[in-house]
């Protein structure tokens, strides 16, 4: 004889937040669905993916950022003003920033607060260029951006920025100068839709990077980048704009770099000359 028995609610429950016009709207307690189908036997109720509090503090906080309701450069309500939006202890919400400011998501200031990360902070420019002088000098860079056009996304680019083969994508050249010798030619294409009337002239940037005019003309702002490296050599473009032989032995360094929710927004080659400079990453 079949036994049924009645479905019973699951004690744990997941905190989230709801928004009304960008305001906070409180805390709610989402408990999972009663299975309320009488004729189907119910042996096991599965338990929802167990998240600790401090990350579901993370990532409404991250929304936040995403929604630009804390904009790069700005300052972040302290811990508890956070704690009681939130109705969590301020160690929750200190374990959450921690982990954010870990990430270079946040930047905690001593006696100033803490600060949502920018790229036009100089500390930031070297956590995506790895490239630096053979005797360790703090090196003048400048952005010489050489073309900008539209163009159909190939198959690597469409694979790495999520599009299909076909859909418009924008293509930038541009040089990397460091003490005024060209040093990287990078080829960057970029999701067309969130860069849409980007030109020539507004990525002449001077000494600001071009994730700093990503961030403060467009609003994206790049979180996180993969890289995959290689020895080439170099083809007839690169040598040109490298001042190197045809053939001449090019780091490749292929980058994919995402935006907030994981959104890949930019995929580029970049060609490194290594005649005078070398390719640092620490680890650990």
């Amino acid at each position: 004889m079949l036994e049924v028995r009645r479905p019973t609610v699951n004690s744990s429950c997941v905190l989230y937040k709801t928004t009304f016009r960008g305001r906070p709207a409180g805390n709610v307690l989402k408990f999972p669905a009663m299975n309320r189908d009488p004729v189907r036997p119910s042996f096991r109720v599965a338990s929802p993916t167990f998240s600790p509090l401090y990350r579901q503090i993370k990532d409404f906080m991250i929304r936040s950022l995403e929604a630009g309701e804390w904009g790069p450069g700005d300052a972040i309500p302290s811990e508890g003003d956070l704690a009681a939006r939130f109705n969590v202890s301020q160690g929750t919400v200190r374990k959450a920033i921690d982990e954010m400011a870990a990430e270079n998501l946040l930047i905690r200031r001593q006696g100033k607060g803490t600060f949502v990360a920018s790229h036009d902070d100089p500390r930031s420019f070297y956590r995506f260029l790895r490239l630096v002088p053979d005797d360790g000098s703090a090196a003048h860079t400048v952005s010489v951006p050489l073309s900008c056009t539209t163009r159909e996304a190939g198959e690597e680019a469409a694979a790495a920025l999520g599009l299909k083969i076909g859909e418009p994508v924008i293509y930038v050249e541009r040089l990397l100068c460091f003490n005024g010798e060209a040093v990287v030619f990078d080829q960057i294409h970029l999701v067309s839709d969130l860069f849409a009337g980007l030109t020539l002239d507004r990525l002449d940037g001077g000494d600001r990077s071009l994730y700093s005019v990503f961030e403060n003309d467009y609003g994206v702002r790049m979180i996180r980048a993969e890289e995959h490296l290689r020895a080439v050599a170099a083809d007839p473009t690169s040598a040109k704009h490298l001042a190197v032989k045809a053939g001449a032995p090019l780091l490749l360094v292929e980058r994919t770099a995402y935006t907030y929710g994981e959104k890949p927004v930019e995929w580029r080659r970049g060609l490194y000359c290594t005649n005078h400079h070398y390719y640092r990453n620490d680890l650990g």
